[in-house]
This record gives C-alpha cells, sequence and structure tokens, in this order.
C-alpha cells in the first residue's frame, strides 16, 4: 500500500513538472533563450579557436536537453492523447447512431482494427455512390442506415 502511495506521488509529481516544463519550453522566451546560448557559442568560437572542447560543449548539452525533454514530451503526449480520447469517447457515446464499438477502440488489436477498417471503407464505397456529401453512415447498420437514408430524403 505504502508503495503504491510512493508511486502515485511520484507520478503526480513528474506530472506537475512535466506541465510546467512543457509550458515554459513552449514558450518564446525559451526560445530565445536557447538562440541566444547558440549565438554566444558560435561568437565565442574564434576565442577558443573552435577547439574539440568548444564542439563537444555545446554537442554535451544539447544531448543532455534533448534526452531529458523526450520524457517530458512524451508525458505530455500522453496526457494529451488520453484526454482527446475521453472527448471522442463522449461524442461517440451521446451520439444514437454511433457505434458504441468505437469507444476505446484505442485498446484494440491491429487485427480488429483492420476488421473495423474495411466496415468505414464499406461506409465510404456507399456514400461515393451517394454522390451527396450530406449523406452519412453508422458503422454498425452500413447498409440498414444506408437504405433508411436513401427512403427518408427520397432518393
Amino acid at each position: 500500500m505504502e508503495r503504491k502511495k510512493q508511486k502515485s506521488r511520484l507520478s503526480a509529481l513528474f506530472q506537475k513538472m512535466s506541465n510546467k516544463v512543457t509550458k515554459a519550453t513552449g514558450s518564446p522566451y525559451a526560445f530565445l533563450i536557447a538562440l541566444t546560448v547558440v549565438i554566444v557559442w558560435a561568437i565565442t568560437g574564434p576565442i577558443f579557436g573552435f577547439s574539440d572542447t568548444w564542439q563537444l560543449v555545446i554537442n554535451t548539452g544539447t544531448t543532455i536537453i534533448t534526452f531529458l525533454m523526450v520524457f517530458i514530451i512524451q508525458q505530455s503526449q500522453n496526457k494529451d492523447t488520453v484526454a482527446m480520447h475521453l472527448k471522442l469517447n463522449e461524442l461517440i457515446a451521446s451520439h444514437e447512431r454511433a457505434s458504441n464499438r468505437l469507444v476505446d477502440i484505442e485498446d484494440l488489436t491491429d487485427e480488429e482494427l483492420e476488421k473495423i477498417k474495411k466496415f468505414y471503407i464499406k461506409l465510404s464505397d456507399l456514400a461515393a455512390k451517394e454522390g451527396d456529401v450530406n449523406t452519412s453512415h453508422s458503422l454498425s447498420e452500413a447498409e440498414n442506415v444506408h437504405e433508411f437514408k436513401r427512403t427518408k430524403t427520397g432518393k
């Protein structure tokens, strides 16, 4: 139990830090600071005779920053992805004709996703035959809904 609390605290701390670092590094000020560092480094080149040590300073600094930023960016992207999936799930669940099979679709296997993709290709083919951009179709009842909508519009 104590280990779970520690993990939760660590996760919450990392999330807070990640949010702050992501906002800070995505700002114009961060870009200006990075640009200034590169310009200062370039100007000091002649002073240090463009030595290997001079080159190593910028290479090491950028490598370390890039390495650390990978984890920060991934954390931020994971959070954004989960939030987007939840929003899409809400939209799917709230629409009476939407297929609930699409809720949490990101957890399906590649083979299951391929099967669903084939349904959408079929829907696309049906819609293409319509020639009307206002006609849409449900995954669950592609052909039935297609016929229902055709009779409703009188086409």
